[in-house]
């Protein structure tokens, strides 16, 4: 595989050919995420992680692989290269810690018709800081040049997370009933979700760039990475029993939130009870209906936990403690149709 093929870092090893300057940047970021279970060398065909199963009886791995959509279009035009890896590893790590594991290691793969160093190195070091945030290591990847499939200047992304939860404790929503209380994250934005709408809207906004909500730049909100919970999952896990966690994607609070449901049940929720940031009013004023809004966005809310009505207080507390800001939004109700309500 030559360097103009593709610029590999398995083990967070580069193609040297591939430029010493985006070896030594990438060694760096990558460096900052590592955890002692990580082995091996640089350069290596394949990252090594040794899982410390003397931790576990019954040890479970959860992967997750996700992308950052059409986000990326916004991105490219607007030169915000450094915190789209955030985006990137919050997409996957986030499906990991719903089912209650700990996020381990990370690995990236990166594809552009043509290697811009600087770009690369600034998606990179994204991504890396992602990693930080969510405790995983970030193990390998590659980045490779496809000529001719897709535009000049463009690239992809797609990550690939796996994390380890004991198997007694994997959160599956199987024990939750009605009356059980739901509870709602703050959300940094849009996250990484609904961009293609986005996008539409924003054609009808030809000054878009100079727009600004609540004394902060429209573009800027829209660009948010989105916020990794990892930590603050793992705290509340560790003081309360959580019975089901939902991560708010594609298919906003109304699609996801049913995901971790038992049949027959559904969830209300009020809306009056959470911050709706102002990029969503603008949103919907710009002609996107309540109900697209709602199935295609999180709303401000980006992760939403499902607790006993006896742990709520304890579970409020503790994730402010955990920095998030976080409301009771609403309670698991009796629904043959397994529907989430918004009033």
């Amino acid at each position: 595989m030559t360097a103009k093929e593709s610029l590999t870092y398995k083990g967070a090893g580069v193609d040297i050919d591939a430029g010493q300057e985006l070896v030594s940047r990438i060694k760096d970021a990558v460096a900052r995420t590592s955890r002692p279970e990580v082995l091996g060398s640089l350069g290596g065909f394949g990252g090594l992680f040794k899982l410390a199963a003397d931790r576990y009886n019954a040890p479970v791995l959860v992967s997750g692989t996700d992308g950052v959509g059409t986000k990326l279009k916004l991105v490219l035009e607007h030169d915000a290269h450094d915190e789209i890896g955030i985006d990137l590893v919050a997409m996957c790590a986030n499906d990991v810690i719903v089912h209650g594991a700990e996020p381990l290691f990370f690995l990236d793969y990166y594809v552009t018709p043509h290697l811009d160093l600087e770009i690369a190195a600034r998606v990179i070091n994204g991504i890396a800081r992602g990693c930080e945030l969510a405790g995983a290591a970030l193990i390998g990847g590659e980045t490779a040049e496809h000529p001719g499939m897709h535009a000049a200047g463009e690239y992809d992304l797609a990550g690939f997370c796996v994390g380890v939860v004991e198997q007694s404790k994997l959160v599956d929503g199987a024990t939750i009933r009605p009356g059980d209380s739901v509870i709602g994250l703050a959300s940094s934005g849009p996250h990484a979700n609904g961009f293609s709408l986005i996008r539409q809207v924003l054609e009808r906004f030809p000054n878009a760039r100079e727009i600004e909500l609540a004394g902060q730049p429209l573009m800027g909100q829209l660009l948010q990475p989105t916020r990794i919970y990892v930590r603050a999952i793992l705290d509340l896990l560790a003081q309360t029993e959580i019975k089901g966690i939902s991560h708010i994607t594609g298919g906003g609070l109304t699609e996801n939130i049913p995901r971790v449901l038992p049949s027959g049940l559904g969830v209300a929720l009020r809306q009056a009870s959470w911050r709706t940031p102002a990029v969503f009013t603008w949103l919907e004023e710009a002609g996107v209906s309540r109900v697209e809004m709602l199935r295609t966005f999180n709303c401000g809310v980006g992760m939403v936990v499902i607790v006993a009505r006896k742990h709520v207080e304890l579970a409020l507390s503790t994730l402010t403690h955990s920095g998030e800001q976080a409301w009771l939004i609403g309670e698991v109700i009796a629904d043959s149709a397994k529907q989430v309500t918004v009033d």
